[in-house]
């Protein structure tokens, strides 16, 4: 059994690497954590992958100091593989798709959407840890008290996208371009990852965990 939930959660955490390669060629708005990352990409010289680790590091000091119950083997593989693999997933698909229509962005989008939904539903099922950026609302709402999740969390990414957009546009990039980094595809993670994940998990992850 250990086995497997090892087995799902690099597996999800893989699957949803790859769909926010995805969500950045569709470039109509990222989840709001990944808003935060393209505004400190489009300011910070280094790589998407190694800034990805040097943040999620930060986050992992939080959480061991706050609350170290919600890391697990899932958050070290999510925290060293899924920037790099992002960054390999949008740089081979800018290569085939250099150009792409509005029509190409927005299948990029819903298939960015439901495979993030899919390889999340893997990636908590097995319950091996959480992400860094995850633990963060846990540990605001459930070790500090400040109020339910679900509003912690909403709560926490506001913050992300405001800072994400801020980050932006003060490292030089415009208002024509916000909408990649914090657009349609932002609002749709955000009210619909919920129950599409939760659909996963009933049909998916946990007759796979339970076979």
């Amino acid at each position: 059994m250990k086995t497997r939930r090892i087995f799902m959660s690099l597996a999800g955490v893989l699957i949803c690497a790859v769909s926010v390669g995805v969500f950045k060629i569709a470039a109509l708005g990222v989840d709001p954590f990944q808003s935060l990352m393209s505004g400190l990409d489009n300011w910070i010289p280094i790589p998407f992958g190694t800034l990805y680790v040097l943040v999620n590091l930060a986050l992992l000091v939080f959480s061991l100091i706050a609350d170290r119950r919600n890391i697990g083997i899932a958050t070290f593989i999510n925290l060293f593989l899924l920037g790099y693999i992002t960054q390999f997933t949008y740089e081979l698909l800018q290569v085939w798709l250099p150009s792409p229509s509005l029509a190409v962005r927005v299948l990029c989008l819903i298939i960015g959407i439901v495979v993030i939904c899919f390889g999340s539903s893997l990636y908590m099922t097995a319950n091996l840890g959480v992400s860094t950026y995850d633990a963060v609302a846990i540990v605001l709402s459930s070790k500090w008290k400040l109020g339910q999740f679900q509003y912690v969390r909403i709560c926490c990414d506001l913050v992300c996208v405001v800072l994400g957009v801020g980050i932006f546009l003060i490292s030089g990039g415009t208002l024509a371009q916000v909408p990649t980094i914090a657009g349609i595809g932002t609002v749709i993670t955000a009210f619909f990852m919920g129950p599409l994940i939760q659909t996963f998990n009933n049909h998916v992850a946990i007759p796979l965990l339970e076979k």
